[in-house]
């Protein structure tokens, strides 16, 4: 049951309040057709990786694996709290991969499909951005490299399309390889796979690049990796019958080069309360709030 006063409206609106936020453009739902109602939110399991996990958002999960960085202000914890199930594992973790879903991850971390069951009615998750290390060596590794040439493009020369072959020849069989096993577990549940919000914007600044170095040029090149890594999970989604969030329109403006307040996304250098661009607490609430706008609940 949604309660009156929503946990997740009040935290947006707070971080919204004084700040000129734009209201966020209509999102799409997936499948159009489906029927909110049908939608049973008891039991419930939380996968995926450190987009799921809230990684490096104090305070964490006691008991939980600290590699995973397991936060109790992720937005499965944000929806449980709304949703109120009667049961609720969150197995999220940091670093998790779609080969995490059927092995352990590191010691101590069962795989991550052993939390589901045939009893499962709600399955929520990000993942993909670790297959391939494409997150990793895309952002990160320009980063590096960004020095070289500021104003242009030295991460797109050097890798071309690289990261993004890869998105759609190995992580959307992945993808939808794990989006299949997840329904084989739990045939009656709701399969939910959130899109990545939006981590830059839409062109290079050069007031952001103290805090995100990455060269004006390769800014561009990055968001379109970033569109076709949701892309390939939307179209995994369609395929098997899960349904896909899309954070795109929603998260724009909101990118780790906003201001405090703003931002859902922290920045490469000088992140405040998360892992270097990732969500932080207001991003993980505004997963949660679009989850449940989309799905109708």
């Amino acid at each position: 049951m949604r309660r009156t006063t929503s946990v997740l409206a009040t935290t947006l609106l707070a971080a919204a309040a004084g700040l000129g936020a734009a209201v966020p453009a209509v999102a799409k739902v997936s499948p159009p057709s489906a029927n909110p109602h049908s939608i049973k939110t008891s039991p419930y399991v939380a996968l995926g990786d450190s987009y799921a996990s809230a990684a490096g958002v104090a305070p964490f999960v006691v008991g939980s694996p600290p590699a995973c960085s397991r936060s109790t202000l992720n937005f499965a914890h944000d929806l449980a709290a709304e949703l109120e199930p009667t049961s609720f594992t969150d197995v999220t973790c940091s670093g998790a991969d779609t080969s995490d879903f059927y092995a352990s991850q590191s010691p101590g971390v069962a795989p991550q499909l052993d939390a589901v069951t045939s009893k499962t009615r709600l399955v929520t998750m990000t993942i993909g951005g670790n297959d391939e290390g494409v997150f990793t060596n895309s952002f990160f590794g320009c980063a590096t490299i960004s020095a070289t040439d500021v104003l242009g493009n030295p991460c797109e020369r050097k890798y071309g399309t690289t990261f993004t072959d890869a998105i759609r020849t190995k992580t959307y069989p992945n993808v939808v390889k794990a989006l299949k096993a997840v329904k084989a577990k739990a045939p009656a549940a709701t399969v939910v796979i959130v899109g990545y919000p939006e981590i830059l914007p839409e062109v290079g600044r050069l007031s952001c690049y103290a805090s995100m170095p990455i060269s004006m040029g390769d800014v561009p090149w990055l968001n379109h990796e970033q569109d076709v890594l949701n892309e390939v999970i939307a179209k995994a989604a369609k395929q098997t019958g899960a349904r896909f969030i899309d954070m795109a329109p929603s998260s724009a403006g909101h990118d780790a080069c906003a201001p405090v307040g703003t931002r859902w996304i922290e920045p490469a250098l000088g992140p405040i309360n998360a892992f270097p661009v990732h969500p932080n607490a207001t991003g993980e609430a505004a997963m949660a709030e679009q989850t449940l706008l989309q799905l109708g609940l």
